[in-house]
């Protein structure tokens, strides 16, 4: 009778999630993470070049431990497996920590950690998405912000989510804004 009861109050206390999410992992800083995410020496120009490439488009996913809408992201967008499979066959998505103390190398060769690039960059919230153009030379003598294609800050909703990276993948953002395409696409 004891065990019934410590059964039913641990599968009443535990996490509901889609039928289709697993648990994300946590890496050691606290953030979670996917396998398919870009495992990268943290020098954005060859990051660049890797996703250009590859194929791809390089986005920088910022976190921070304890972020309940990262957290989020990951179990209902990435936790999606056509969200999932549509992000991982068009983008090399790198995840930085937004008060790390990792040395990176921007695009303009200077050296910062994560968090004084966060900085450079004005991001402030997590989880915040920046997608860069296909080239280096796209962005050269420009600001930090002008170097974006796109940006999105905060947690989107799987519909939302999906819509953000298919306007860059479609490259939408040279005829349109995100806002607008958003409400073209009824999302």
């Amino acid at each position: 009778m004891i065990t019934r009861r410590l059964v039913l109050a641990a599968a009443l206390a535990a996490p509901i999630l889609p039928a289709w999410a697993e648990e994300p992992r946590l890496t050691d800083d606290g953030l979670f993470t996917e396998e398919w995410f870009l495992q990268s020496l943290l020098e954005l120009p060859d990051d660049l070049a890797l996703a250009s490439s590859n194929g791809k488009r390089l986005a920088i996913m910022w976190e921070l431990k304890g972020c309940p809408y990262c957290r989020e992201t990951h179990i209902k967008n990435f936790g999606d497996p056509a969200i999932a499979d549509f992000i991982r066959r068009r983008f090399e998505v790198l995840q930085l920590n937004v008060i790390g103390a990792r040395t990176v190398v921007d695009f303009d060769g200077e050296q910062l950690s994560e968090k004084a690039l966060a900085e450079k960059y004005g991001v402030r919230f997590t989880p915040t998405f920046q997608f860069f153009p296909e080239s280096a030379a796209a962005m050269a003598g420009k600001k930090p912000r002008e170097r974006e294609v796109a940006r999105a800050q905060g947690y989107l909703e799987p519909r939302h989510f999906l819509a953000l990276f298919r306007f860059v993948a479609e490259k939408a953002y040279e005829k349109t804004t995100l806002r607008d395409y958003l409400r073209a696409q009824g999302a």
